[in-house]
């Protein structure tokens, strides 16, 4: 089987991490896969912030749980120790799309190389708040920004899950 569609297939969400740090040149590896994602008119208007920053992360942890409403002591990045935030630029009208596909690009990237991922929301929300959009103004980025995902990084703690069954019914050829 073909390496893309063998990844494809394998990859899942993963949420329970080990606290195991992610070494730097696979987070970069990671993150330079996802600015390689189509983008409408070859706009590459995303960005990604990484966050490895443990006292960083728990913060934007914590401001997550209180969005997505979870009680105290909930970490919605399911411990993982880097954080990839996904931004699109809003003057594009595909940025939701292109922001989506660099997450999707991420993610395999991290299996590839025996990492874990998992698509975590509520970043739109993060980043309309002053607290967000102070964050970015503090890492000297300007501009108008949506939040599009935190791609959770980091080892596997257990098992990769096995895939559910797959519905039938959902391809259509047209000849």
């Amino acid at each position: 089987m073909n390496v893309v569609i063998k990844a494809i297939k394998e990859r899942r969400s993963i949420r329970s991490f080990k606290s195991d740090p992610v070494p730097k040149g696979l987070l970069d590896e990671i993150a330079e896969a996802g600015t390689y994602a189509a983008s409408g008119r070859g706009s590459q208007g995303v960005i990604i912030v990484a966050v490895t920053n443990r006292q960083l992360r728990d913060e934007l942890s914590e401001q997550n749980r209180m969005i997505g409403g979870w009680g105290e002591g909930f970490d919605p990045f399911y411990g993982a120790p880097a954080i990839l935030i996904v931004l699109a630029d809003k003057s594009r009208p595909t940025c939701i799309y292109d922001g989506s596909l660099v997450m999707g690009e991420m993610m395999l990237a991290a299996h590839s190389l025996g990492l874990g991922s998992c698509w975590i929301h509520r970043a739109k929300e993060e980043f309309e708040s002053e607290k967000g959009k102070a964050f970015l103004r503090s890492l000297g980025i300007d501009g108008d920004y949506e939040g599009i995902g935190h791609c959770a990084v980091g080892y596997y703690d257990g098992d990769n899950p096995q895939p559910a069954p797959r519905k039938e019914n959902r391809i259509f050829f047209v000849e």
